[in-house]
C-alpha cells in the first residue's frame, strides 16, 4: 500500500492575517487532510476554519505536539494512518513548521520512515524580515535567542557585528517579546554608529512595523516594542 504524505502547513504570524497567509493549494490540502500534528490546537483549529475547512471540526484527529506533550510523543500513533495511505498535516503555533520550530523533529521522523514530506508556501518571519531589511540576502544567519546574561549578550552582539563586517553577512535573531526594548537598547549601546539595525515587528499584522537604519539614526528614534513579536537584524 502506498504511504500517505506529510504536509507542512504554515500558520499566520499575526492576528487577522489569515487570508494573506495561505494559497489556493492550502485549501486543496485542508479539504483532504483530516489529521494534524499541532503545537497549539486552538490556533490550528482557528486557521483551518478560516482557510476553508469543509469537514466538521469534531471529525479531525489532532495530535498535540506542544511543549509538555512532545517529550512523550508516540510516532507510531502519529504515523499509523499515514502508513495506511492517509495524509497528515503539521502546523506550528505561528509561521513555518520546522523553521525555528520544534516541528522539525516530526519532519525528521517522517524521513526516517520514508514518508514523503511536502512543504507549503507560507509566512516566515525570518525571511520576511530579511526581505524588508535591505541587508545582504545572499549570506545570512539566524541565531535564535541571544544570551540572557548581559555580559555574554554584549559580547555576542560585538562578535556578530564583527563577523558581519568581515564577511558581509546579515545577522538575524529574536528575543522574548517582553525583553525586546532591553535588547534594542543593548544593540544601540554596543554597536558602532555606522552599523545598520533592522527591527521587523508584528509582521503581516495590521500594525506591522519595519524600520531599517543606522545605529546613529536609531538613537534619534523612540520605539516601544514591549510584548510585540519582533525580528532583529544587524549588518555592519
Amino acid at each position: 500500500m502506498e504511504k500517505g504524505k506529510l504536509y507542512l502547513i504554515p500558520v499566520p504570524l499575526a492576528e487577522g492575517a489569515e487570508r494573506s497567509s495561505y494559497t489556493l493549494l492550502h485549501q486543496d490540502v485542508i479539504a483532504k487532510v483530516h489529521e494534524y500534528v499541532v503545537e497549539n490546537e486552538k490556533t490550528a483549529r482557528k486557521f483551518l476554519k478560516t482557510a476553508g475547512l469543509t469537514v466538521p471540526q469534531s471529525e479531525l484527529i489532532i495530535h498535540d505536539f506542544g511543549k509538555h506533550a512532545r517529550e512523550k510523543i508516540d510516532y507510531n500513533i502519529i504515523f499509523a494512518n499515514v502508513l495506511k495511505g492517509k495524509d497528515i498535516g503539521l502546523m506550528s503555533e505561528a509561521g513555518c513548521p520546522g523553521v525555528a520550530d520544534p516541528g522539525a523533529e516530526v519532519v525528521l521522523e517522517a524521513h526516517r520512515r520514508n514518508i514523503q514530506v511536502i512543504p507549503l508556501v507560507g509566512p516566515s518571519s525570518i525571511l520576511l524580515a530579511l526581505m524588508a531589511s535591505g541587508f545582504n540576502g545572499q549570506k545570512f544567519t539566524f541565531h535564535g535567542y541571544l544570551p540572557i546574561d548581559k555580559g555574554e549578550r554584549s559580547k555576542k552582539i560585538k562578535d556578530l557585528e564583527a563577523q558581519s563586517f568581515r564577511e558581509k553577512i546579515s545577522q538575524i535573531f529574536i528575543e522574548t517579546p517582553f525583553r525586546n526594548n532591553q535588547l534594542l537598547s543593548e544593540l544601540l549601546k554596543v554597536c558602532k554608529p555606522s552599523t545598520r539595525i533592522c527591527v521587523a515587528a508584528n509582521l503581516t499584522g495590521p500594525d506591522e512595523m519595519i524600520y531599517s537604519m543606522s545605529v546613529a539614526d536609531w538613537k534619534q528614534q523612540a520605539l516601544d516594542l514591549h510584548k510585540i513579536p519582533a525580528i532583529f537584524l544587524i549588518f555592519a
